[in-house]
């Protein structure tokens, strides 16, 4: 029995009524309120509040107590964090503090133009074609060869760049892939046979190729979170001013053939090449603002580059704020966490020794065992999942975008042949009477009089088999479509910039996918040529939305180290999926419409349901 006695000293136990026990007392200066003594543990006033937690009553001061620990822990976990995303998390706040400006605005254009490029590449060989196979004498075997070697180039462009660029430098790899493109650009509008304008054609896409994975990184490594999304999609514009700038320079040049010079019989040069050299100008004009810009400072210190980082860090910082007019402005970064990795010391030790011819084998291998492992460690344990994901969607996109995209042209002009079958008089043992032949008909062959007797009639070509007419021979309606088509993703690209930061990736890909997917079904009322280009329109305008997603969904799941490479290989992905839907998609025209449109349904269905499951990175900051 515990008895209190007065005053504030301790009182007497006791054990038991009249037995015998000791007595207790102690005269010690009144404690600390939140003290307690070990007899009386678990019964103060405190601890009672304690308990209540468990019944949902937490006292303030216990959630105040409780925020500082957790500010306390975080802390102490930021201490415990790997060096890369220490580095991660420091760049983002030096990225903030650098500011949003006149420099990220350049490097805008001149990425863009790069982008532009790509965009003009896919139209270039299909808007020569026409006019190509009579100057070249091609079949169609060949004609076939010309439009897949495009993709299948730019696949492989985008596979090599991609990976080199997280080895090399993004600014370095992407200056090497526009001069190869330039350069044998260039080469392919003088190219006299078929044989060396394949070739030149070649190793432009492979140039080509590379600058989709490597401007998306390279750009999203100079802005800051709350800007990346919207302004990576703004970037995506650039892709339709490439369509938009193909189709109205060759609309404007390629039927003017009266545009150009031959000299003798061995060198024609005829308006279409003059085409393929105004398509090369916005690489060019990229090259050449790229000789302005600097390398990414995240990719720098990625590769233990302090130095050269903070000096960038720094001239991205002065240009911003000397723009806004706070010239003052001090960048006040001293220190940037930049980890040293096992790869460079590896090259460093090697390339000390030995010729130069050695150096540079023991460099390039090396080189290619670091881009094989980075495209190897995309299926890792923790990146398996995403991976696997993002190249379905990828996948499912490019099978019905491009396999449609090849699949509205070729059903005009099947709508245009049936109707010029439809006009067709075909004469049976009649006597027909001719005063005067056009000399400009190129349906008045000779060999398409089967089984008749001519009399007094005189053929007149100046060609056969390979020939070139004086007059605008070229259909229009090509460069119209691909115009339109490129004109109606406008719209798209704007609300898809407008709202990627307010409605969010991943619903912005899903969304897209899914009604481009209903589109789809529309195409059964496609039952003239109007009909078709609206409905292209439409299509175009729509899944737009989905590519700019996907590309900035792209950029921002993977780090630094992998984030070209993973880009490069998901866009190789893409254009084989370009192959095979178009090949599938033109394989039907004149025999079913059904057969492509539920292709394109099934693939943007699945595709759009997947999106879904994608981890949200609206608020990640790049690792």
């Amino acid at each position: 029995m515990y008895q209190q006695q007065g005053g504030d000293n301790f009182g007497t136990y006791r054990e038991g009524d009249g037995h015998d026990g000791y007595g207790y007392r102690a005269d010690y200066p009144p404690q600390e309120e939140d003290a307690a003594s070990d007899v009386t543990e678990g019964h103060d006033e405190e601890d009672q509040m304690y308990e209540g937690e468990y019944q949902g009553i937490p006292h303030p001061d216990e959630v105040k107590a409780a925020q500082r620990a957790a500010r306390a822990k975080g802390q102490a976990a930021r201490d415990a964090v790997s060096e890369l995303e220490e580095l991660s998390e420091q760049y983002e706040d030096i990225m903030e503090d650098c500011g949003h400006g006149k420099f990220q605005w350049t490097l805008f254009m001149v990425l863009g133009l790069a982008l532009m490029a790509d965009g003009v590449e896919c139209y270039v060989v299909a808007f020569v074609l026409p006019s190509a196979e009579k100057d070249l004498c091609l079949s169609n075997a060949e004609k076939g060869m010309l439009g897949l070697i495009v993709f299948v180039s730019m696949m492989v462009g985008a596979f090599l760049w991609g990976g080199l660029a997280d080895k090399v430098g993004r600014r370095r790899c992407l200056t090497v892939a526009l001069a190869i493109n330039c350069v044998f650009a260039f080469l392919s509008s003088f190219a006299q046979s078929y044989g060396f304008f394949l070739f030149f054609r070649l190793l432009s896409g492979i140039g080509i190729g590379g600058t989709v994975p490597i401007v998306y990184s390279y750009f999203s490594e100079f802005l800051q979170m709350d800007k990346r999304g919207e302004h990576l999609s703004w970037l995506c514009m650039f892709w339709m001013i490439g369509g938009i700038y193909a189709s109205f320079t060759a609309w404007g040049i390629i039927p003017r053939y009266g545009w150009g010079f031959s000299m003798g019989t061995e060198f024609q040069f005829h308006s279409w090449r003059v085409f393929v050299l105004v398509a090369a100008l916005p690489a060019i004009t990229s090259l050449v603002g790229l000789s302005f810009m600097p390398e990414s400072p995240r990719f720098l210190l990625e590769n233990a580059k302090h130095d050269e980082a903070w000096m960038i860090l720094k001239q991205v910082h002065d240009t911003n704020w000397r723009a806004k007019g706070q010239p003052e402005k001090v960048f006040t970064v001293t220190h940037i966490k930049a980890p040293k990795t096992a790869e460079d010391e590896f090259i460093e030790i090697q390339s000390a020794t030995g010729t130069a011819v050695q150096r540079w084998a023991v460099r390039s291998l090396t080189l290619c065992r670091q881009v094989l492992r980075n495209v190897a460690s995309l299926l890792s344990a923790e990146l398996r999942f995403v991976t696997l994901l993002m190249a379905i969607i990828w996948f499912c996109m490019a099978f019905s975008y491009y396999g449609l995209s090849v699949w509205f042209p070729d059903m005009i002009k099947h709508l245009q042949y049936e109707e010029y079958r439809s006009k067709v008089k075909l004469f049976h043992n009649e006597k027909m009477l001719c005063a005067m032949v056009s000399l400009f008909s190129v349906d008045l062959w000779e060999e398409k009089f089967i089984n008749c007797k001519m009399e007094n009639t005189t053929f007149e070509h100046n060609k056969h088999s390979c020939y070139l007419d004086t007059v605008e021979e070229n259909d229009v309606l090509i460069y119209l479509v691909s115009f339109l088509g490129s004109l109606a993703v406008l719209p798209g690209n704007i609300i898809s910039a407008l709202f990627m930061e307010k409605i969010g990736r991943v619903k912005i890909i899903g969304g897209s996918m899914l009604i481009s997917a209903g589109c789809t079904f529309f195409l059964f009322l496609s039952f003239s040529q109007s009909a078709i280009i609206a409905l292209q329109c439409l299509f175009c305008g729509v899944s737009v939305a989905a590519w700019n997603g996907i590309e900035v969904v792209t950029v921002e799941l993977y780090p630094t180290s992998k984030r070209a490479t993973a880009f490069g290989v998901l866009n190789a992905l893409c254009k084989l999926a370009a192959v095979l839907g178009s090949t599938v998609f033109t394989s039907f025209v004149g025999i079913t419409k059904i057969v492509p449109i539920l292709l394109s349904f099934t693939a943007l269905m699945c595709g759009g349901l997947l999106a879904l499951k994608l981890p949200d990175t609206q608020e990640k900051i790049l690792q």
